[in-house]
């Protein structure tokens, strides 16, 4: 079962909420640099505990936050509550709004092997490591990672538009996102989130490196407050949207390589023993292409892009030890074909070579190989949501940086603590309304 709690959530001070959109911040790995530097400018703004600067980052999270808790800058919410949160948005070409639903709340940081929350891409050493200090030195939860679940029923969401109705935030974030949190107080209602929730797997969508943190952080606390029947270590700030009646909307994430050391001559004529390749003609136009045929990307190069495809007769040679589902998915074609069988990276050396990035914005993509800054780039188009759940489900994990589930969800409307005089709460009073 995947065990949830409300949570008395830390808040910015009202006086401050006015100008929320300030304060808040999006994922680090989704905005430019220039973009970044805005948010570090404001000195309130929640990208410091979030992903703070410095020789010691983890330490200086930790002034500021100890700051902002005295100073009143944060408040914490005198009873636990779920935070309902709806993100309304528009794609290129959409006449009509978009509305992505869900709720925040606590959940246990399972273990992976407990079979509770599923991930669907690997992680990278030093990153978790990074999540680990930083929690340690702050226990505080700054941006909620994000978790699908099932329930066709689709209960809660007459709950979650009842609060959305009356929010406590709506703002405009840094991509024209309307964003809106709402709270529910009301324990009868918790107890039918934590009901619904009791009998669901939890497939992780975004937060993989920020939720194992959690984990090796729960492991390290294990023996402290064991007088306590709630431990704040064991859980962690997370927001779970219903895989139906729901926009999720998932966009693809090229690849750029930096510092090829063959010609492009070269690396052409590798590509075509493994693809059939197009010439495409301008490759701003690549971005309009709808890549139907499974296994088919762009390729900018120098002077030309073009369309590849792979060749179907090659598949019998693609990691045969793989599950079906996970060896079907063009990214792990791409990445064992491309990068490991021409290029000669290793899975481990893709997940930590500084020679492969990772780039949803498609103009700079184009940009970084026009300037003679990467060699190549790769088009990809969007994996399906299907694909996520079926990987998932068959324990396998795919290629680092495979979804980019849109939209983000936004640091800094709300914080969660894991200090134990902070997260202590009498949890079974909402245990007992199920009971009822």
């Amino acid at each position: 079962m995947a065990e949830i709690l409300p949570l008395k959530a830390w808040r910015y001070n009202e006086s401050l909420s006015e100008n929320l959109e300030d304060l808040t911040a999006p994922l680090f790995d989704v905005v430019s640099a220039k973009q970044r530097e805005m948010l570090y400018a404001n000195p309130l703004n929640s990208i410091h505990l979030s992903v703070p600067q410095g020789e010691n980052p983890a330490e200086n999270a930790q002034r500021i936050l100890s700051k902002w808790k005295e100073t009143g800058v944060l408040q914490q919410d005198p009873i636990p509550g779920i935070y309902i949160y709806y993100q309304y948005f528009r794609l290129p070409g959409d006449h009509e709004e978009r509305c992505r639903k869900g709720f925040i709340a606590q959940i246990k940081a399972y273990d992976w092997e407990e079979n509770q929350i599923l991930r669907h891409e690997s992680t990278i050493v030093s990153a978790v490591n990074d999540r680990i200090d930083l929690l340690s030195a702050t226990q505080i939860q700054a941006s909620p990672t994000h978790g699908l679940y099932e329930d066709e029923s689709t209960e809660l969401e007459l709950y979650m538009d009842a609060a959305i109705a009356s929010p406590i935030y709506e703002l405009e974030d840094y991509q024209g996102v309307r964003e809106v949190l709402g709270v529910i107080h009301d324990a009868k209602v918790i107890s039918r989130f934590l009901t619904v929730l009791a009998d669901k797997k939890v497939i992780l969508a975004d937060g993989h490196h920020r939720l194992e943190g959690a984990i090796e952080y729960k492991k390290l606390q294990q023996n402290a407050f064991s007088e306590s029947k709630w431990k704040g270590s064991d859980y962690h700030l997370m927001y779970l949207t219903n895989v139906h009646g729901n926009h999720l909307k998932i966009l693809p994430t090229h690849r750029l390589f930096y510092g090829l050391e063959i010609s492009e001559t070269e690396i052409l004529d590798r590509i075509k023993e493994w693809f059939d390749v197009r010439i495409f003609g301008d490759a701003d136009e690549l971005v309009n292409y709808t890549f139907q045929r499974k296994w088919s990307f762009g390729l900018i190069l120098s002077e030309e892009a073009y369309v590849i495809k792979f060749k179907q007769d090659k598949f019998d040679a693609v990691r045969p030890e793989l599950p079906e589902a996970l060896r079907n998915l063009d990214l792990v074609i791409l990445h064992y074909i491309l990068f490991e069988k021409i290029l000669g990276l290793n899975a481990e050396q893709q997940r930590n070579s500084d020679q492969l990035a990772f780039e949803r914005n498609f103009s700079r993509c184009v940009r970084e190989v026009r300037n003679n800054k990467a060699s190549f780039a790769i088009i990809t188009r969007e994996i399906e949501l299907e694909q996520v759940l079926e990987v998932c489900k068959s324990g396998a994990v795919m290629p680092q940086k495979s979804t980019y589930f849109y939209p983000k969800a936004l640091g800094g409307m709300l914080f969660g603590s894991i200090k134990q005089e902070e997260f202590e709460f009498e949890y079974g009073a909402f245990f007992e309304q199920i009971k009822r």
